[in-house]
């Protein structure tokens, strides 16, 4: 049964509908054609299912073998695939001879369909005894005058070829082949004769590539996609050889099939590092990422530009110009890849054409018809803001035009306009009073508080002359209106009940529209704070008047500290006349007070006012009422002095990053220097030398590589079983992204021979084992090698346990060794990556998993805390280091991975120590991590590693 379950399977057929065998005998030996088709098709299901019908094969012998119909002579071939052609032993069954005869006369049918279904069924023989009657029929058909009959029989010489017994049956197949393939025309017969050379006769197959060399061009694509695959094979068994080789590819890479350009680009940078094969290669990706529409092909093209530029980065900056036309696509995900491309690929050379193509793509998002403008012209700004932080000097270019988005309806793109501007205005002083005027005019169409607050911040902080501090104060008075902010209320005689109107009104309920009775007995109407509302238009008129009137009162603390700082600032400069500063500050006070008024009266706005933003506008009460004078110099100078330490700090970090990216190892004092114009060129071409140069150098520094491989792979060995179990195995666990590589030692530690030896794996979690396990013999003290292939569909902490199974020679029972659990870590799947604040905040934001871990640990020290987290979970920490420093006690740090699935992983790490004894000893820590992710595997993954790593070890402890 082991040996049924464990052969091979050529084709997989669904059946819903069993039938018995009486009914397909019955079916089979009437005259109907089409109830003969029905029934052996009955008969091939059942055999793929497992049914054995050994009274069935006399009945197609006798009434299917004669039949005429191509129909049931091509299911007779599925059957004779399917049925068992040989006994326990392994021999052929005797009943098998009867369809040789059968077999030989399809070769030699008149019908060319006939004969070739019968040669694609002779691919899948593997009994010699059946197929060596037949060879010399099969030969003759490589003469047959149809090429479909030809093409079918040079597949069949391969595959009888392959056989360990294939050199006996055909031994002159090789220069038979190559006769045909220098007379053939038809393309795919061609075909399959080069590859049948390749595999079996790879001299003849190179010897007639270098002989068609100028004849390349005229090939199918089918053909050319054979020939690469034969240069692959030669270069891999003698790379010496490969520089012959890269002409002929280049010559393929004019090819007019996209599949065969792609197939070359791959094959040229996988076989050369030289400059001009890699110039070449990305070229060729370059025009199929601009002429070729399917998207999917588009992303895989720019997975392989992302490749070389990691390899090649000096290269694909020619390239850059190229790769950004397949920003014309409608996706997003493809727009998003080449953005990500280009910019790490600017240079001071190519900066002004790179920001000249966005600016007009940033143009093209205003049309009201671009699909998804908002998410695209984000992503365009983000791109903008990279290049303007690399190169100050573009700002200028591309400022105006995106100030124009500030007004956007797209929130988060016009937050990114409004971060960009904020930071050109601290690092490019020269743009301030453009910028600065461009503001004011646009002002009033920004209707996002978030965005207006920092447009505000920018306004107090920027405006360094008196024209300018004037013009901001009268911006602000026309996005304010006039005050009070609650229309008063009015009557038919409010104007003559006084006191005694103002002390009746109260008795009406707060929000009626019924006429209210005052004292002297007249009716006067009171109006509410929803009508009040309606009345100013919440939802229209000036900006920040509308805004306040929605309930948003911390804008209105940050409406009282801008002008603050305005009119500091203005105090200090002494150019304004005494009465006019006084007016200003008089002005600036009543709209504080106004706004102040608005929050306390019951019911005016959909939240009340809170207390910190009372305190706030409080505070700048007292600063413009001058009772506050120790505080002016935190308004002029600190608050901006705090920004511009965070913008040079977020910029020594991404001149970090990037140094670290592009480093290089240093030249070793003793490392040999190589003089390309001295290398002996021996007739080689210009491409061919720098193929050869390159080549040394990457065997030079293979072996450091090599060496630190073999350390790391020693680092993952896992002992499976104990020294004393009669079978001691260990495992490498290796993992490549989706897939884990299981390389298990097996070694006979018994005197006896150990039959049928399997190693039975299964896995718990997001973990699928792909391949079956195969049954081994191991002599006594004799070791095999198991390699067991896994893929892992998301990031989630998975076990792979198992065991071994064995027979012994003097028992008949199987013994069993249970393996030790293999644990697959998370972190073999995430790394540490970097992203932007905002990035930050959306995604957290965004995601729906998140998984709240207490802090419970033995550390006394939160910056040694935060460390040991990092540390652990493979991080990075995105906030900066000075916001970490000083010693209060509290600490709070966002952390950022990536899997290798493209997942993100965010954490906020939020810790205090407690006050302990009188000199603060002894305290411990308290707080907790919250993780969220898009999926719930990473999260709860990330949590358990956490929760188990969080403790500290003994010496950190006690230090």
């Amino acid at each position: 049964m082991a040996n049924a379950v464990e052969r091979s399977c050529t084709m997989l057929v669904y059946n819903d509908k069993q039938a018995s065998a009486s009914e397909i005998r019955e079916a089979l030996e009437g005259n109907d054609p089409l109830a003969k088709q029905a029934a052996m098709k009955k008969a091939v299901s059942l055999l793929l299912a497992g049914e054995q019908l050994p009274a069935l094969f006399i009945t197609i012998v006798r009434y299917v073998l004669p039949s005429e119909d191509h129909m049931v002579q091509k299911l007779l071939l599925l059957y004779l695939e399917a049925i068992e052609k040989t006994d326990a032993s392994g021999k052929l069954l005797p009943e098998m001879i009867l369809i040789c005869q059968n077999l030989r006369n399809n070769l030699q049918h008149p019908n060319e369909y006939i004969r070739g279904v019968t040669l694609r069924f002779l691919c899948r023989i593997k009994e010699e005894e059946i197929l060596e009657p037949l060879v010399p029929s099969i030969l003759a058909n490589l003469e047959h005058r149809h090429s479909y009959v030809r093409r079918n029989a040079v597949l069949a010489i391969n595959s009888i070829y392959k056989l360990p017994k294939g050199e006996l049956l055909m031994p002159d197949a090789p220069e038979t082949i190559e006769r045909l393939l220098r007379q053939e025309q038809d393309l795919s017969a061609r075909r399959n004769c080069l590859a049948m050379l390749t595999n079996h006769a790879t001299d003849r197959a190179i010897r007639y590539l270098l002989d068609s060399a100028d004849q390349l061009g005229s090939w199918g694509d089918l053909l050319q996609l054979s020939a690469l695959d034969l240069i692959r094979k030669a270069c891999r068994s003698s790379p010496a050889e490969k520089g012959k080789f890269i002409k002929t590819i280049l010559v393929l890479l004019q090819s007019p099939s996209p599949a065969v350009m792609y197939e070359c680009a791959v094959t040229l940078t996988s076989l050369s590092s030289a400059p001009s094969a890699v110039r070449a290669a990305a070229n060729c990706f370059c025009t199929l990422l601009a002429s070729h529409s399917d998207n999917n092909v588009k992303l895989i093209v720019l997975d392989r530009l992302q490749e070389l530029k990691e390899k090649h980065r000096e290269v694909m900056t020619e390239v850059v110009m190229d790769t950004l036309r397949a920003l014309s696509s409608p996706s997003l995900d493809i727009r998003k890849k080449t953005l990500d491309i280009s910019l790490d690929l600017i240079t001071a050379r190519n900066i002004d054409e790179v920001v000249g193509v966005l600016k007009k793509e940033v143009v093209k998002t205003q049309n009201k018809e671009y699909d998804k403008a908002g998410e695209y012209r984000q992503m365009l700004v983000q791109a903008i803001h990279s290049c303007a932080v690399k190169f100050p000097e573009v700002a200028g270019n591309v400022v105006h035009v995106l100030m124009d988005f500030l007004g956007d309806a797209n929130t988060a793109s016009a937050l990114d306009v409004i971060f960009f501007v904020r930071e050109i205005m601290e690092t490019n002083a020269r743009l301030r009073p453009n910028v600065l005027e461009r503001l004011h005019t646009i002002f009033y169409q920004i209707r996002s508080s978030r965005v207006v607050s920092c447009a505000l911040w920018i306004m107090g902080e920027y405006c360094a002359t008196t024209s300018e501090i004037v013009a901001a104060l009268a911006t602000l008075k026309e996005a304010l209106g006039p005050v009070p902010f609650l229309a008063e209320p009015t009557g038919e005689a409010a104007g003559a009940a006084g006191l005694g109107a103002a002390a009746a009104a109260p008795t009406a309920t707060v929000g009626s529209k019924r006429p209210a009775v005052l004292a002297d007995g007249t009716y006067a109407t009171q109006v509410s704070s929803a009508s009040a509302l309606a009345a100013t238009g919440a939802g229209s008129g000036p900006n920040l008047r509308a805004l306040l009137l929605a309930g948003d009162f911390f804008l209105g603390g940050v409406v009282a500290g801008t002008q603050v700082k305005l009119l500091l600032r203005l105090k200090a400069l002494k150019e304004t006349p005494g009465p006019q500063l006084n007016a200003y500050t008089a002005e600036a006070m009543q709209y504080v007070v106004a706004t102040l008024r608005l929050g306390e009266a019951a019911g005016a706005t959909p939240t009340p006012l809170d207390a910190d933003s009372r305190d706030r506008m409080m505070l700048c009460l007292r600063v413009l009422a001058g009772q506050d004078t120790c505080s002016v110099l935190v308004w002029l100078a600190d608050c901006r002095a705090a920004f511009a330490s965070l913008t040079h700090e977020k910029q020594r970090e991404a001149n970090a990053r990037k140094a670290s990216a592009q480093a290089r190892a240093a030249v070793q004092p003793d490392d040999l220097i190589d003089f390309q114009v001295l290398k002996n060129r021996k007739g080689l071409s210009q491409l061919e030398v720098e193929d050869e140069v390159t080549s040394d150098l990457a065997r030079a520094t293979g072996y450091a590589e090599a060496a630190a491989a073999a350390s790391s792979r020693l680092n993952r060995v896992l002992q499976l079983t104990g020294l004393s179990d009669p079978v001691y195995a260990e495992a490498v666990v290796t993992v490549h992204q989706y897939d884990i590589v299981l390389d298990v030692t097996v070694t006979n530690r018994t005197a006896e021979t150990m039959q049928a030896l399997c190693l039975e794996l299964a896995t718990m979690g997001d973990l699928k084992l792909v391949e079956r396990p195969q049954n081994y013999t191991l002599a006594p003290g004799d070791t095999k090698l198991i390699r067991a292939n896994i893929k892992v569909s998301s990031t989630e902490t998975g076990v792979i346990f198992g065991n071994i199974v064995y027979e012994g020679t003097g028992y008949a029972e199987r013994s069993v060794v249970v393996l030790n659990d293999i644990h697959i870590d998370i972190m073999d799947y995430i790394s540490p990556a970097y992203c932007a604040d905002v990035q930050f905040r959306n995604m957290w934001a965004e995601f729906e998993w998140e998984n709240k871990v207490a802090i419970a640990t033995s550390f006394n020290d939160v910056a040694a805390f935060l460390q040991h987290i990092i540390a652990t979970t493979n991080m990075k920490c995105l906030t900066p280091p000075s916001a970490l420093e000083g010693e209060c006690g509290y600490l709070a740090a966002n952390l950022y991975a990536k899997s290798v699935f493209g997942e993100d992983a965010l954490v906020n790490v939020s810790v205090e120590k407690t006050a302990g004894g009188p000199d603060g000893a002894g305290g411990r820590l308290v707080g907790y991590i919250r993780i969220r992710s898009k999926t719930q595997g990473i999260a709860l993954s990330l949590g358990d590693k956490i929760t188990l790593m969080q403790k500290a070890p003994p010496a950190t402890a006690a230090a």
